[in-house]
């Protein structure tokens, strides 16, 4: 699957929290077989990982290695940092993220129960963090427009592809709906 959905994706996140450093390391190593350029390999949480298989970039939770640890270790790897609130996301922009995960924004089968942070909080936390800010969480391309209104950089999604009969389809229907808001501009999508 990776082979096929990578050319259509900007990042491709590795997010398998319960698997050890050997096989993160075995999972990427496949990716990159598959043709999956280095470039495009976010790891999550594993800055060793990240490091040894020559990923682009590392996402660190709430969890994980400070920001000033992660950049002293890793200069060379872009730092996400995942945030849950408007503070969290201004701290992430102060404390030198490149760019941070801001959710969840709508209701998510990832996070069932958990009360959504809505577009007003989207909104908000653009407005203060000063880095690019991705917006995740119970996004599908429907709303994909509302969620670039409020200043989102980007948008991340998993179960809208991974859970798809088609998850090429889905992708595509997902770029689809970003280029529309931005032709429209601001202007509704």
């Amino acid at each position: 699957m990776a082979a096929a959905i990578h050319p259509q994706l900007d990042f491709i996140h590795l997010r398998e929290k319960q698997r050890s450093a050997r096989e993160l390391l075995d999972m990427t190593g496949k990716l990159l077989l598959a043709g999956v350029p280095s470039s495009k390999l976010v790891i999550n949480d594993r800055v060793d990982v990240a490091l040894a298989a020559g990923a682009a970039g590392v996402q660190l939770a709430w969890h994980s290695l400070p920001l000033s640890a992660a950049r002293a270790a890793a200069p060379v790897l872009r730092l996400g940092k995942s945030v849950h609130s408007v503070q969290e996301a201004e701290e992430a922009g102060r404390q030198g993220a490149d760019f941070c995960l801001f959710g969840h924004v709508f209701p998510s089968v990832c996070k069932p129960g958990q009360q959504e942070r809505g577009l007003a909080q989207l909104a908000d936390a653009v407005r203060v963090c000063g880095i690019p800010l991705i917006a995740i969480g119970g996004i599908t391309p429907a709303n994909t427009g509302l969620v670039l209104r409020q200043g989102a950089a980007g948008i991340a999604v998993m179960s809208g592809i991974c859970s798809a009969d088609d998850p090429l389809a889905a992708i595509r229907a997902y770029r689809r709906a970003v280029i529309q808001a931005e032709d429209k501009g601001g202007e509704g999508a």
